[in-house]
């Protein structure tokens, strides 16, 4: 489970390079990023030649929620902290949300051109553009590069290389806006276990 951690965080933790950087594709980007608001459709992540899919969630500022149909795990970012829940374990890995490029992907003013990203790298591909990026001053953890579609701009998917050279990538399908979440839904709902040795567990 450690590794799929890892992979996974790698979506959220983004080598310095020397490319052809469109700043209108750039701002295009930014321009809708800073448009939405809220985001739900479903995801398949491909890492180490496995293929995992899923809900993905999206509320801005500051939120994720990443829930896989076949492993017991949730990836949520609650607007200050990103969360790795292992269920099987009830175990939760912590990072800081700020420390993460997605972070800024989510945060409430996207600047891409300005902050605290960089953008490395962007390509045109027909139907389709791409940023490269990493966090400044932090290039040797990876890059990541978002993928969008053109007409109309829209989310695609991401594709992220750690500081091993591993790969992550996650597609994105069927995403439509939504902003009608429950008020608790980017947080955890811990749960309640059942005890062999007589009595019950509970968590919030």
């Amino acid at each position: 489970m450690k590794k799929i951690w890892c992979a996974i965080a790698g979506v959220f933790m983004c080598g310095v390079a020397v490319a052809d950087v469109d700043t209108s594709a750039v701002g295009v980007a930014e321009n809708y990023l800073n448009s939405i608001t809220g985001l739900a459709g479903t995801f398949v992540q491909t890492a180490n030649g496995r293929q995992e899919q899923g809900t993905f969630s999206m509320l801005r500022p500051g939120r994720v929620r990443l829930d896989y149909d076949n492993m017991p795990v949730q990836l949520i970012a609650d607007g200050r902290d990103l969360y790795f829940f292992d269920k099987s374990l009830d175990q939760i890995t912590t990072v800081p949300l700020t420390s993460t490029p997605a972070g800024i992907l989510i945060r409430e003013n996207i600047d891409l051109r300005n902050a605290d990203i960089n953008v490395i790298e962007t390509a045109d591909m027909d139907d389709k553009f791409s940023l490269k990026m990493n966090l400044r001053g932090q290039e040797g953890i990876g890059n990541m590069t978002v993928i969008f579609d053109k007409s109309p701009v829209k989310l695609n998917a991401w594709t992220v290389v750690d500081a091993t050279g591993a790969k992550t990538d996650v597609a994105f399908y069927d995403l439509k806006t939504k902003t009608d979440f429950p008020s608790d839904y980017f947080q955890i709902q811990r749960h309640r276990t059942v005890s062999t040795s007589g009595g019950d567990d509970f968590y919030d």
